[in-house]
């Protein structure tokens, strides 16, 4: 009677012993298994030709590197300027900063590539002059300045053209009877003193230069005198410092100035103001 109550015991703890031992070694082949896979080596290439595949099926767009930095509108703020976006052939859309739109803007100005048409064309005629050193010719804005050095006009503490600078002027001014505009002449001097009997100063030296040479192109060079005005700066305006031989000799020149439409502009409404405040403080019947 007591063999059925160890029977029924057994039964009640739970499964045979060989049952839990199948379980535990199941568990560890899993392991073991999933060990052997972690520690498998992964073939990179493979990874990337499907990796692409994929991203190539699924339309995932390919990232583009920054080769610079954006532009801002100012180094503190670091934010685009409020341009509108312009579509490219490239079917992407930029968006201009505020450098490259003054940059266009400068480029796109009449007035600028007027005065630089100028240049070209009187550095075309005047060439052999520019070679050797007698001339340079610039543009500032809308100006076209021919910088005559004095080796190439006047002789020292002298305002008398020779025939060798009366036959550049005679180049410039028909170079210039082809081009519009007001010209100006002004005559510099270095900060030497000067005293002779012909010229007691660097003003008087300056002022005579700039005559004489108005007075050659308008008179000799067919240069219309209402295009002509002239100015004497002295030793007030040098391009180079007055501590050096060299420098002084750059700085004694006489610049013929071919203005644009806005200094020519400015000009006369400045003259109109002159005139009309004359007119207010003398009086009309005075």
């Amino acid at each position: 009677m007591e063999e059925p109550e160890c029977d029924q015991a057994q039964e009640d703890r739970g499964s045979p012993a060989w049952v839990m031992t199948f379980a535990d070694l199941m568990s560890l082949l899993m392991v073991f298994f999933v060990l052997l896979l972690s520690f498998s080596e992964l073939d990179v290439l493979k990874y990337k030709q499907v990796a692409g595949s994929l991203k190539m099926a699924f339309g995932v767009q390919r990232e583009v590197e920054v080769q610079d930095e954006p532009k801002g509108t100012s180094i503190i703020t670091q934010e685009f300027s409020p341009a509108q976006p312009e579509p490219t052939v490239l079917n992407e859309v930029r968006q201009q900063t505020t450098d490259d739109l003054k940059q266009n803007l400068m480029i796109r100005d009449p007035a600028v590539e007027d005065a630089r048409n100028k240049a070209e064309e009187l550095k075309e005629v005047l060439s052999k002059e520019v070679s050797e050193g007698l001339l340079e010719i610039n543009t500032i804005d809308d100006q076209v300045i021919i910088r005559i050095r004095e080796k190439g006009s006047f002789p020292s503490a002298s305002a008398r053209v020779s025939p060798e600078f009366l036959e550049v002027l005679m180049k410039i001014s028909e170079a210039l009877n082809k081009v519009e505009g007001r010209i100006l002449i002004a005559g510099h001097t270095d900060n030497i003193p000067i005293q002779t009997g012909e010229f007691p100063s660097n003003w008087v030296l300056s002022a005579a230069r700039a005559a004489v040479v108005a007075y050659t192109m308008t008179d000799r060079g067919g240069i219309a005198p209402e295009r002509v005005e002239i100015r004497a700066y002295a030793d007030n305006r040098p391009v180079e410092p007055n501590s050096s031989p060299e420098g002084r000799a750059k700085n004694r020149r006489v610049e013929i100035i071919v203005l644009g439409e806005r200094a020519t502009s400015s000009a006369l409404e400045d003259v109109a103001e002159l005139d009309g405040g004359l007119q207010r403080e003398v009086g009309p019947d005075e």
